[in-house]
């Protein structure tokens, strides 16, 4: 009875006779096996990373859309919107919608976190200016109004447009300009804001959970944007994170400013 060893010994030379790739052969298909192994787990990662940090984009950006209530609940208590402005929510609800339509089969494929949020974000934006509308004088209702009716019109036009005179490809193109300009005018919406803390050295109207929201989430959509390899995504986010930063360092340096200011000694007058 011939050995195992024989047999192994005369694979390897018949193999050499016909190039010596035996070896070889067994190697790389150890070398592929273990590559593909390794890609899948990377695979995998890249994945769990891009979830989570779609996941985190959602929850940092359902605490913005709830921060206002505080607010809303003032305005509702005292009857009047007094010196808020209704803009950030107008171009929070164009932009939510806008982002939506981005998200879905008929323009793209891949991105459904960044559909739930826009879709949850769009109902909070409509109660949000709805409350505003009821509470806030002649001149300002009839503003935001007509504001209202131009972001539905504004919508429905994109819609209509995109669907009509567009393939796939392209209107992928042309909803995702049109969302990175809605998410830019969307951040930078607060800029009022923050000319109206600077002109009174008072954080009063600028919530901090409202900004520091915000930021978190930019940060997180930023991540999810960079690991999808989405420009649409990315670009917006990442210019909402550099915003956010700076509303904090506002808040922060009036805020201290504020305290110190408390804490000096009232001045004594003697008569």
């Amino acid at each position: 009875m011939l050995s195992s060893d024989y047999w192994r010994s005369g694979d390897r030379k018949e193999a050499a006779e016909f190039g010596g790739s035996g070896d070889r052969d067994i190697s790389s298909f150890a070398l592929m096996t273990s590559l593909g192994f390794s890609a899948g787990a990377s695979s995998y990662q890249h994945d769990l990373c891009c979830y989570g940090a779609g996941i985190a984009g959602n929850i940092f950006a359902f605490v913005l859309f709830v921060s206002p209530l505080p607010t809303f609940r003032r305005i509702v208590r005292n009857g009047s919107t007094e010196q808020f402005s209704a803009m950030p929510y107008i171009y929070s609800l164009l932009n939510c919608l806008v982002c939506t339509w981005y998200a879905l089969p008929f323009v793209s494929y891949g991105v459904v976190l960044v559909a739930t949020v826009n879709t949850i974000g769009a109902a909070f934006q409509l109660a949000y200016t709805a409350v505003f509308i009821a509470y806030a004088d002649a001149k300002n209702r009839l503003k935001v109004s007509l504001l209202l009716v131009g972001v539905f019109s504004a919508f429905g036009l994109i819609v209509y447009v995109s669907m009509a005179l567009f393939d796939h490809k392209p209107r992928q193109a042309l909803v995702g300009y049109l969302s990175v300009a809605s998410l830019i005018c969307m951040f930078a919406s607060p800029l009022s804001i923050i000319n109206l803390v600077i002109r009174t050295k008072s954080v009063e109207y600028m919530p901090f959970y409202l900004s520091l929201s915000m930021s978190l989430m930019s940060v997180s959509f930023l991540a999810y944007g960079l690991l999808l390899d989405d420009f649409f995504i990315y670009i917006p986010n990442g210019i909402g994170t550099v915003l956010g930063v700076i509303q904090l360092l506002l808040y922060a340096y009036f805020r201290k400013r504020s305290r110190d200011e408390c804490r000096r000694p009232l001045l004594v007058t003697h008569t």
